[in-house]
């Protein structure tokens, strides 16, 4: 039986504004009558200047700032957030930062307004996932390009005595607008621009690597996007490479991973974000790479259930053209695995000095999280992300 393209509705009111000295557009972005908070993690905004550049920017608009965002963003600390806006009377926030400052801004943004205990803004066992009725407005300026949060309307928050990471997502808290100044990237080390290449790659692979729907357009971009990481990912982590183009297309392609353009009317399978948020929750292991030691193993395992978009993906991206369908298959997945290694990634548990003792601890945090019909046909058993997780071994 033949797979077809999925009705869809598709919606994205984020603008952007890309390229050199663009944080001065602040002025015409932001209406002057507004009190500004302005939202970022540690110190690096302070050290390179950006802060100050924003500051700048805002002219005579009455701002504070909240600081201290960690890279997996609790809730506990964005709580504060929301008690300092309504104490304040903030009604526009300010993203400076990564994926993890944003990502908590759009949950500040809509526990600031929502009716009962925010907490009920997320589901998987943690709350009862009531619907966001609105939130304030807020804009970001991008420092690392990664998650594509600056223009999409998710977020993933991390509950720390809960020991997990959940997401929830609305309309209500897209971004106003997005700043993408390329040159901020050129403060970054050498390990946040690897987590930023790989974490852009399997966004687009969760929404492509699944099974054919004649989804044409939507099968090329995300190609191209993996085509232009591979292409480009070993001269980003370059730390001394600063070349404006580069980290240009690369900020652009990891906003593209995930802002709506890859998805509509295809399958998804976000298994390998599952399976990776509880090693991070538990190991405090960088987001990114859990993901490079669980897609591989994840591929391996579900090859069959795969097995056509596999294919494609050898043809088409990796350009495989000898050998049978299998060789061709078994190719692509350990192409990919050598991808993240050249990156200076963990393709392994062995790699980041865990074994199989985790195992049993990290299967029984997917149990307790709901997380047992995974995939995109919901057919990933807890018993199969088990065998993915040994796998990674």
């Amino acid at each position: 039986m033949q797979n077809n393209i999925s009705n869809f509705t598709y919606f994205n009111p984020t603008k952007v504004v890309f390229g050199k000295n663009q944080i001065s557009a602040l002025d015409q972005l932001i209406p002057s009558n507004k009190k500004v908070l302005i939202t970022y993690g540690g110190g690096s905004v302070k050290k390179f200047g950006t802060l100050d550049k924003v500051k700048q920017s805002l002219g005579d608009r009455v701002y504070g700032e909240f600081g201290g965002i960690e890279a997996n963003p609790t809730f506990e600390t964005a709580m504060k957030a929301v008690e300092l806006v309504k104490k304040e009377g903030y009604d526009f926030l300010l993203a400076v930062g990564g994926g993890s400052v944003i990502d908590a801004t759009k949950f500040i943004v809509a526990a600031a307004e929502f009716e009962g205990n925010p907490i009920n803004i997320f589901g998987s066992g943690i709350g009862t996932s009531e619907p966001i009725k609105s939130a304030l407005p807020f804009g970001t300026i991008l420092t690392l390009p990664a998650t594509g949060s600056e223009m999409n309307a998710g977020s993933v928050i991390t509950f720390k005595e809960k020991q997990a990471k959940v997401s929830f997502g609305s309309e209500k808290v897209f971004p106003v607008f997005s700043i993408l100044e390329p040159e901020l990237t050129y403060t970054l080390p050498k390990r946040q621009l690897a987590n930023g290449v790989i974490d852009a790659f399997v966004h687009i692979m969760e929404q492509y690597l699944t099974f054919p729907v004649g989804a044409m357009v939507q099968d090329r971009f995300s190609e191209g996007l993996l085509q232009t990481l591979i292409e480009i990912g070993p001269d980003v982590i370059d730390e001394t490479n600063k070349d404006y183009n580069l980290r240009a297309n690369f900020m652009w392609t990891a906003t593209n991973a995930l802002n709506g353009t890859l998805s509509p009317g295809v399958p998804q399978d976000w298994a390998s974000h599952d399976l990776g948020h509880e090693i991070t929750a538990l190991y405090h292991i960088d987001h990114a790479r859990t993901l490079s030691i669980v897609l591989p193993a994840l591929l391996t395992i579900r090859k069959n259930e795969k097995h056509d978009k596999l294919l494609q993906y050898a043809e088409r991206v990796w350009q495989i053209a000898e050998g049978t369908d299998e060789e061709k298959v078994t190719g692509a997945i350990e192409k990919t695995k050598e991808f993240f290694a050249r990156l200076g990634a963990p393709t392994s548990f062995k790699d980041i000095d865990l074994g199989e003792e985790v195992i049993d601890i990290l299967v029984a945090q997917l149990e307790k999280h709901k997380k047992i019909a995974l995939s995109e046909r919901k057919d990933q058993t807890i018993e199969i992300s088990r065998k993915i997780y040994q796998a990674a071994l």
